[in-house]
Parts: structure tokens; sequence; C-alpha cells
């Protein structure tokens, strides 16, 4: 399960360029909190602890409890903007939801069973076609990652979001088809022998 990050805030008194530059300079982030049928609030926070919570590699998927002025805030991170040359983040949005509301998020995909795999032992090559599922779940049950096991699965073959166990009461927000999520590809050596092969028997 995702832990709860928490991140303190002050509010924001100038919007604009203006005061949003001056709050960088001071080492701060401008941020937004919206959403539950309440106004937004202009916020900012210390650059550092947010690139600190950045770095976790799960802030896009866990809860973060802002802490504004000593009111607890329980939100959702939606978006970070980065400056296109320092790569430091420039400004932040967060969703205000509720303990248990319902949230779609981003979950990494974590492979197991590699040995169990017919495909990869003959030396294939597992190719990930989605780092992440796009998961609906409680906000109080967000995992920290999916297992994908790729036990039985054969060169030539692709792992469907049919085949993965979810984690319990997470639901795939993309229901309309059996997407696929990863293929065991040849090795290379086996590519370049099958088609040796092949022009042998053209020829």
């Amino acid at each position: 399960m995702s832990e709860i990050l928490t991140l303190a805030a002050e509010t924001r008194e100038g919007v604009g360029k203006g005061a949003s530059r001056s709050l960088r300079r001071e080492g701060r982030v401008p941020a937004v909190i919206y959403g539950a049928k309440q106004d937004p609030a202009a916020i900012h926070v210390e650059e550092k602890e947010l690139y600190r919570l950045l770095m976790t590699g799960h802030f896009m998927n866990s809860v973060v409890m802002i802490d504004v002025g000593g009111e607890q805030v329980r939100t959702l991170p939606k978006d970070v903007a980065f400056h296109p040359v320092t790569d430091r983040p420039i400004h932040a949005d967060f969703l205000r939801i509720a303990e248990h509301a319902t949230v779609t998020v981003q979950v990494p995909v974590r492979f197991v069973d590699e040995a169990l795999s017919p495909g990869l032992k003959r030396g294939g090559v597992l190719n990930i076609v989605r780092h992440e599922l796009e998961l609906i779940v409680d906000a109080a049950s967000i995992p920290d990652d999916v297992e994908v096991s790729v036990k039985g699965f054969d060169v030539g073959e692709s792992i469907h979001i049919s085949a993965v166990t979810l984690p319990a009461g997470a639901k795939s927000a993309i229901e309309d088809r059996d997407f696929t999520i990863a293929t065991i590809a040849a090795p290379s050596a086996l590519k370049s022998s099958e088609g040796a092969a092949e022009a042998e028997a053209q020829g």
C-alpha cells in the first residue's frame, strides 16, 4: 500500500507571474488545491521538500496530506510542471479527496516469475508495452505496484490485462479492450538464425 505523504504549505496571497517568480526565487513552488466542490486554494510549498517527495518514485499515486496553517487537507497529486531547462518543479496541482474517495491513479507494473517463463529461459526478451496501469481504486487502498506474472509465457506470446490479478478492490480504468501489457520477443540470435534459414530455403 502506498504510504501517505505529508507536505507543509502556506497560503499564497499574490497570484500571477510576478508573484510566482518571486516565490520561486525564495525556493518555494506555487501550487493549487482544487476539487470537492470547494473554491481552489492558492498555496506554496518548499521546493526541496516537493522534490524529495517526487524522488520517492510513487508521488503521483500516493495520498498527500497537505498541512496549510495547521489544517490537514487530503489530496492526490494531479500534475507537476517542470522548468524546461533546469527540470526544477515550478507548479503543482493537487485534487482534494475524501478518505475513501474513488480515484484514478497510474500504478507501476512489476514483473515476477521470470524463471518460470519458457520464453525468457530460451533467451527471449521481455518487451514491456505498459510500465504503468491506470486503475480505479479506493483512495485509502492505492497499491504500490501491480504484480504481473510471466509464468508459462513463451516467445511470441503476449501478456494481456485479462491475465493479471489486480489488487483487491482495484479495477482497470480501460474496460473496453483486453490490452497488451508486455510481449516475449525472440532473442536477436534466434531471429537471425531463423532469417538465415528462411533465406536458404528460398534460395
